[in-house]
C-alpha cells in the first residue's frame, strides 16, 4: 500500500501555496561554499528552526578537509545532517562522533556546550566530497536551559518510507505517520525526500509552518517551477503537492511556532537577551570548559 495514499494531492488551482521564496545568501570558505536560508532578511524562522545552512557541495583534495574550531552555543539543539562526506564531532561532554550520509547529530546545547566539527585524520589522506545541512532549532522556553546532551542516530534508525519514485526519510519530528527517534522540545517536521523525474509528492498537514528546501533538480507547485537552492515557504493549511520536473532532492522542515520572539547572536539563541550578554562573558573568561581532544583551539567572540 502507497505510504502517500492517504494524503491528498493538490488540486492545482493556484491559491498561492508558496507565499515566499527564500534565496540563500552564499559565503566563500575558502574554496567551500555555505548559502544560508535562515535567518534572511525576508525570514527569520520557520516552526523552530531558526538556523539553515546547506553547505556545500565541495571538493577537498588530498590534505584539505573541515576545520571548525571549538565554539559555544546556548538555548538551542543543532543538526547536523550530510549527503555526502564524513565529519567528526567532538564536544566538552567528551562525545567524539564522526556522522556520515544519512546520520542525525542532535546536540542540545541548553545551558550551555562547546563544539568543534573537523575532517578525520583518515579522511584528509584522500580526495572526497561534502555536502549537507546545518541546522538550529531554537528550545522552547521551558527548555532553554535544558542540560547539554549529544545524541547520534544512525541513518538505519531513522524512518525510511518508499513508493514508486519517491523515497522519504524522516530526520527528526513526525510525517506520514512515522516518527524518528531524535528526542524533540515541540512538534517538529524534517524529512529529507528524494523523487524521481514525473513523481509527486503531498507534503503533511499536521504542522502549522512548513518549507521546502529545493537541495538539487527542479519541482512544480501549483504551476509554478523552482530550481535547486531555493527556500519555500507554504502556506499553512493548504493542500501542498510537490511535483517533480527533475530527478530531485527536497528537504522539509517546520513545525510548530515558537512561544514567543527569540534573540540570535552569533551562536546563541534565548527569549533574554540578559542570557546571551551573560554566555558572551562565559565564553571569553573559558566557563563553558575545554573540549577533549581538541583543546589548543578556539573561535573567539567576535568583536
Amino acid at each position: 500500500m502507497s505510504f502517500l495514499a492517504d494524503l491528498p494531492l493538490a488540486d492545482g488551482r493556484p491559491r498561492g501555496a508558496v507565499v515566499l521564496v527564500v534565496e540563500p545568501s552564499s559565503k566563500d570558505l575558502g574554496g567551500f561554499s555555505v548559502r544560508r536560508a535562515l535567518p534572511s532578511a525576508k525570514r527569520r524562522l520557520v516552526g523552530p528552526f531558526v538556523f539553515f545552512d546547506h553547505m556545500g557541495p565541495a571538493r577537498f583534495q588530498a590534505g584539505e578537509g573541515l576545520d571548525v574550531r571549538p565554539h559555544p552555543h546556548i538555548g538551542l539543539a543543532t543538526v547536523t545532517y550530510l549527503t555526502e562526506g564524513s565529519i567528526l564531532h567532538r564536544d566538552t561532554l567528551g562525545s567524539a562522533q564522526p556522522i556520515r550520509p544519512g546520520d542525525v547529530n542532535w546536540m542540545v546545547a541548553g545551558s550551555g556546550i562547546a563544539h568543534s566539527e573537523r575532517s578525520d585524520a583518515t579522511e584528509r589522506q584522500i580526495e572526497r566530497g561534502m555536502e549537507g545541512i546545518q541546522s538550529w532549532v531554537a528550545l522552547p522556553r521551558a527548555h532553554e536551559e535544558a542540560a547539554p546532551g549529544f545524541f547520534h542516530h544512525p541513518g538505519a534508525t531513522l524512518p525510511h518510507l518508499v513508493d514508486t519514485g519517491v523515497a522519504v526519510t524522516v530526520i527528526a519530528g513526525t510525517a506520514y505517520g512515522e516518527t524518528a527517534p531524535v528526542t524533540v522540545f515541540s512538534q517538529t517536521l524534517y524529512v529529507d525526500a528524494v523523487l524521481a523525474a514525473g513523481t509527486a509528492l503531498p507534503l503533511p498537514d499536521e504542522h502549522a509552518e512548513r518549507a521546502a528546501y529545493v537541495l538539487s533538480g527542479e519541482i512544480e507547485v501549483e504551476g509554478q517551477v523552482f530550481g535547486p537552492r531555493l527556500l519555500l515557504l507554504l502556506r499553512p493549511g493548504d493542500a501542498v503537492t510537490l511535483r517533480a520536473r527533475a530527478d530531485s532532492r527536497v528537504l522539509l522542515v517546520g513545525g510548530e511556532p515558537l512561544d514567543g520572539p527569540r534573540h540570535l547572536w552569533w551562536n546563541f539563541v534565548s527569549s533574554d537577551l540578559g542570557r546571551i550578554e551573560q554566555a558572551k562573558d562565559d565564553w571569553r573568561s573559558g566557563r563553558f570548559g575545554l573540549v577533549p581532544g581538541d583543546a589548543t583551539e578556539f573561535i573567539p567572540l567576535p568583536g
